[in-house]
């Protein structure tokens, strides 16, 4: 049976002044997800465990980026996170400092739930 993808979620995050590519995704994560609800678990007795979740962030310096604490500050399902080149840098040049912008895309998937529920 092969996973199914019932969500994804869109976010933006950003760090004006410290250039801190962590913070920047992390905030871009929790702009995601704080988006969404899956009531699907509750309606259909469906454990929070069974769900996948893939996460891809970008910013300009991905190799900035520590996947695994970011994964390990997601609240549900069994997470894993990419961090690719994207986002934006926008420097001042007035006062030296660049704000850094991330993207993310959280990504939500479940087992195939065929013949196990159905909608009336």
């Amino acid at each position: 049976m092969t996973d199914r993808r019932v969500i994804i979620e869109m976010g933006m995050g950003n760090d004006l002044h410290g250039m801190d590519y962590q913070k920047a995704a992390a905030r871009a994560i929790e702009d995601a997800i704080r988006h969404s609800t899956l009531p699907i678990f509750d309606s259909i007795g469906l454990d929070h465990a069974a769900m996948r979740v893939q996460v891809t962030v970008a910013v300009q310096a991905p190799d900035k980026i520590d996947c695994a604490a970011l994964a390990a500050g997601l609240p549900r399902g069994h997470a894993s996170v990419r961090a690719v080149k994207g986002g934006l840098n926008v420097p001042n040049p007035e006062t030296g400092n660049t704000a850094v912008i991330a993207t993310a895309a959280v990504e939500a998937f479940l087992p195939g739930q065929d013949g196990k529920w159905r909608l009336t």
